[in-house]
């Protein structure tokens, strides 16, 4: 993973934007797997240089080798609801990625955990820890994207902006509110809180706004700055430019928020 420290209360997380994968993942995956479809792409050039100091956890390694956002142990953050596990075996649309006989058992699924998974945490557990200790507070936001039309995964068109608290638990209620109202107030542009993407295991396994430690997932949907959602999944400079400002908005509010008298910082 790369690892950019910055010196504010706030860390960036990107699980989801890197394309590498070590050479027996990709010999075992078929041609749809060896598309990488399920990246989040961009996310990273999409936030670069919003806020100044922010620090910034990104795996490298792609979600198709073990996905960072997803329960260690293997349980389903949305159960009874189509989803894809910590070690994928279908892409998004549901179809296989792998090669037949070629998928991971569970000696190769903990021998994954144990060589990206658990560095990764690690990393980001030092960072927020290291940013709290010398701010009282620390704010983590768990960037994300998806394509904004997966009838495996949800109905219809995903709103652009899709906030995760895990149901308001994560981080303090005005914290959710402010997001909120900026993604509402956002022209053009839809948003929900604690739709179809609540949070991930990182928002879940981190927010706890009781010991200064808030999270916020923030899953948007690509059409909202790619110039499309197939291959090559081009970023798109104007599409991206017109979203940037709120995104940058989002950040600056939780920046603020978290300096903000304790009272505010309250759930």
């Amino acid at each position: 993973m790369t690892v950019t420290r910055g010196e504010s209360c706030l860390v960036l997380a990107m699980p989801h934007t890197g394309t590498w994968l070590p050479e027996e993942v990709q010999g075992a995956l078929n041609d749809r797997g060896r598309a990488l479809a399920d990246t989040d792409w961009h996310v990273d050039r999409l936030y670069a240089d919003l806020v100044p100091d922010a620090t910034i956890v990104r795996a490298n390694f792609h979600r198709y080798a073990i996905d960072a956002n997803r329960d260690p142990e293997g349980r389903s953050l949305y159960p009874g609801q189509n989803t894809t596990g910590l070690c994928p075996v279908t892409d998004f649309d549901g179809a296989a990625i792998y090669r037949d006989g070629r998928e991971p058992d569970a000696a190769e699924i903990e021998r994954r955990r144990r060589a990206f998974h658990a560095p990764y945490h690690a990393a980001l557990a030092r960072e927020l820890e290291r940013v709290r200790d010398a701010h009282g507070v620390a704010v983590l936001y768990d960037c994300h994207s998806i394509r904004s039309r997966i009838p495996f995964l949800f109905e219809g068109v995903l709103p652009d902006f899709n906030i995760g608290t895990n149901g308001g638990l994560a981080c303090a209620a005005k914290m959710e509110t402010a997001v909120a109202e900026i993604c509402a107030s956002a022209n053009g542009y839809t948003s929900v809180v604690n739709g179809r993407f609540k949070g991930g295991w990182t928002t879940r396994h981190y927010g706890r706004p009781e010991d200064g430690v808030h999270a916020v997932q923030m899953e948007l949907a690509q059409s909202a700055y790619l110039a499309s959602e197939a291959l090559p999944f081009a970023y798109d400079e104007a599409r991206a430019g017109r979203i940037r400002p709120h995104l940058k908005t989002i950040l600056d509010t939780l920046i603020a928020l978290a300096k903000a008298p304790a009272t505010a910082r309250e759930a």
